[in-house]
């Protein structure tokens, strides 16, 4: 029978079950439904939801535990009206005769206002069904500020779509559902007009209780590791851009646990909840996994009182993480653990200038390592630790590990087009880097969990427990060359360091090789028959197919002519990095759109910026290759060194046919290559 409004005792009750802790829970054989019944006719077991002629709808009450609100949960608050909330009997319903939205960003900052009811309920998982009064083409249904737009099917978290949101909304007729861990004490269902004058409202909502899952004998633990583009996994159109979280999986024994990367580019703890990132990692997770998270560069963007906004004040930062983060892992049987953020790289540095933390706005690193110590988190200092790392290598060596482009370095893209001409923003990007800073700020990670384990830190050390033998011993030790061997000695300072990140890729595929004392020898000129054989291994070339070439210096102009012959051998069509980016802008609200990387520049095209007409040398060209050297300059193969600048979108005017190759400059060449075979969309630490 119906629960009417004034039998408290046995609505008490029902909201006492959702209120009790978590683990509690999953001993229950059948959860307790609590349904909220907003029509005339009584349903049996729901609560009777009371029009009032007089006061209207009934606003929140926390001793009662449910209600309409004016003020939504989400930060920063929605403003929604009860005033004018009407019933008909068949259920709660408004009509908006205006919204309101910001002029440029409607799609980032708007309000649509409609209803929000509220519920009382424990942090916890919960599937919740709504029933509304009109279909789903007239509203918009969303819990607690999440954002409905992006929990439709069809979202994927990561850049290689490998990671589906499994708990998207299903919506169809009237009725929505979701699965939603909360953390706040209660549940706001928000429902909103699309159109004005559209009414919209609820007959019916329902939720149960899900409870935390139980790793069954056999199954991994999980390391999940959360955060912004600094934590993200690329893809080959986006090289070399690295995040750390891309290579972490690497130093640890699969056979003792797995490590997902649920990050992403342009996500703060505000936006990666809103979109449902969270929701939809501790939906997946088992009791006893792993939470690491790490945001903090995108949280300072000052866009705080935008509805889907990526900033936050410091305060609202605190709020988050209190409130909405740390009582929904826990709840969830889940182990949260705080990665402060790497400071970014200031790429205008004088030499000899000291790095200094770069978060002076916004202080997040200081207010993780409070609200850690506050709230009993384990804390890794990562920012602490990228600081040491800067001032220890200076800035001969910390720059060429950002993304700082130069003209011929990568055929990838970023948001403003192609990056073959050299960075479309005409700068030096400090915050994102490549794949050989990538691995030493996870090496700084691991080295912080072996530095707590070895204070006591009984989380820290389960997590530095499952990492490789190999790995212990180098943390150990101090020595890591047993794992990352392709760093050679002589690449990681001074003049010798400035391709460093393309060397060790080169040596990590075996396409080049170090001298018997671990040498690269940047600046020794490069061998015919050993750039040949590179490029055939980089290539994925037949044994011998470059093999015609006599050994001996490689001058630029045969190096062109051997880079012109792979790519006839490689490709029938010309490939996506010359077409599909091709001067292409990514747009805000497009697929792949990180409004982190957003310079404001558009179209930067792949081709190079001064034709072959324009060169002021092509006349010492030898007769023999003028012809292939022109069609492998106009394909973007080979251009000029003279001229260019890293962190600047700009071609040289002369080809110097006749200079010598050094080792350094044929490893940027063939790194080129390497990246133009493999699929874009394809992880770009998982070359096929």
């Amino acid at each position: 029978m119906s629960i009417p409004i004034h039998h408290g005792a046995r609505l008490r009750s029902l909201l006492a079950g959702l209120l009790v802790v978590v683990p509690a829970l999953a001993a229950q054989a059948q959860p307790t439904t609590l349904r909220f019944n907003f029509t005339n006719k009584a349903t049996p077991g729901a609560v009777q939801v009371k029009w009032n002629e007089r006061t209207g709808a009934p606003l929140y009450d926390s001793a009662r535990g449910y209600g309409f609100v004016d003020l939504t949960g989400a930060l920063p608050a929605r403003a929604v009206h009860t005033s004018g909330i009407r019933s008909d009997g068949k259920g709660f319903f408004i009509s908006e005769p205006a919204f309101e939205a910001e002029k440029g960003f409607e799609k980032d900052h708007y309000n649509n206002f409609g209803m929000a009811f509220r519920i009382k309920a424990a942090p916890g998982a919960y599937a919740i069904r709504v029933r509304t009064t009109s279909s789903v083409d007239d509203a918009i249904v969303s819990v607690t500020g999440m954002q409905a737009s992006r929990l439709a099917p069809g979202v994927f978290w990561d850049a290689a779509s490998l990671l589906p949101n499994r708990t998207a909304v299903s919506a169809q007729g009237r009725e929505w559902s979701y699965r939603y861990v909360n953390g706040r004490g209660f549940l706001d269902i928000e429902i909103e007009p699309r159109r004005t004058n559209t009414p919209v409202g609820i007959e019916e909502i329902a939720i149960t209780p899900i409870a935390p899952k139980p790793r069954a004998a056999g199954t991994l633990p999980t390391i999940y590791t959360l955060g912004d583009s600094t934590v993200k996994s690329y893809t080959f159109d986006e090289a070399p851009m690295s995040g750390w979280g891309q290579v972490f999986d690497k130093l640890f024994d699969p056979r003792k646990v797995r490590v997902l990367n649920y990050s992403m580019g342009g996500r703060s703890f505000r936006n990666a909840y809103a979109e449902g990132r969270l929701n939809d990692l501790l939906m997946d997770g088992h009791v006893g996994d792993v939470v690491m998270i790490q945001f903090g560069h995108n949280d300072e963007s000052l866009d705080e009182a935008r509805r889907f906004g990526r900033g936050s004040t410091e305060a609202m930062v605190e709020t988050f993480i209190t409130e909405f983060y740390l009582p929904a892992i826990r709840a969830r049987g889940m182990l949260p653990v705080f990665v402060t953020p790497m400071s970014r790289v200031n790429g205008n540095a004088r030499p000899g200038e000291p790095y200094v933390n770069s978060f002076t706005k916004r202080r997040i690193p200081e207010l993780l390592k409070r609200l850690g110590a506050a709230h009993g988190v384990t804390v890794l200092d990562l920012n602490a630790a990228s600081l040491d790392y800067y001032n220890q290598v200076g800035s001969t060596g910390i720059i060429p590990m950002v993304m700082a482009i130069e003209a011929g370095e990568t055929p990838g893209k970023t948001n403003d087009g192609s990056y073959a001409n050299g960075h479309p923003a005409n700068k030096i990007d400090g915050t994102h880097f490549r794949e050989s800073l990538s691995k030493q700020y996870a090496r700084m990670v691991v080295g912080e969990l072996a530095r707590l384990a070895a204070q006591g830190n009984k989380l820290a050390s389960g997590i530095a427990g499952q990492l490789r033998t190999e790995v212990q011993a180098a943390i150990a030790s101090g020595d890591w060359s047993a794992i990352h061997p392709e760093i050679a000695r002589d690449i990681v300072a001074g003049e010798d360091a400035y391709y460093r990140d393309q060397i060790e890729k080169l040596l990590q595929l075996g396409a080049l090789r170090t001298d018997a004392q671990g040498r690269f020898n940047p600046q020794q000129t490069m061998g015919v028959r050993e750039f040949a054989a590179a490029l055939g291994t980089v290539m994925r070339l037949p044994q011998g197919a470059l093999a015609q070439y006599a050994d001996g210096p490689l001058s630029r102009e045969l190096m062109g002519v051997i880079l012109l012959d792979a790519y006839r051998a490689r490709f029938t069509d010309r490939p996506a990095y010359m077409t599909d980016y091709n001067g292409k802008t990514v747009v805000p609200g497009a697929p792949g759109y990180d409004p982190n990387l957003d310079s404001g520049a558009q179209g930067a095209m792949y081709y190079p910026l001064v034709g072959w007409a324009r060169l002021l040398d092509t006349g010492e060209v030898s007769a023999q290759y003028v012809a292939r050297l022109r069609e492998a300059y106009e394909l973007g193969l080979l251009r000029s060194e003279a001229g260019i600048e890293r962190g600047r979108m700009v071609n040289g005017r002369l080809l110097e046919p006749k200079a010598l190759v050094s080792r350094a400059k044929a490893a940027k060449a063939l790194y080129f290559m390497w990246v133009l075979g493999q699929p874009p969309k394809t992880e770009s630490d998982n070359p096929v």
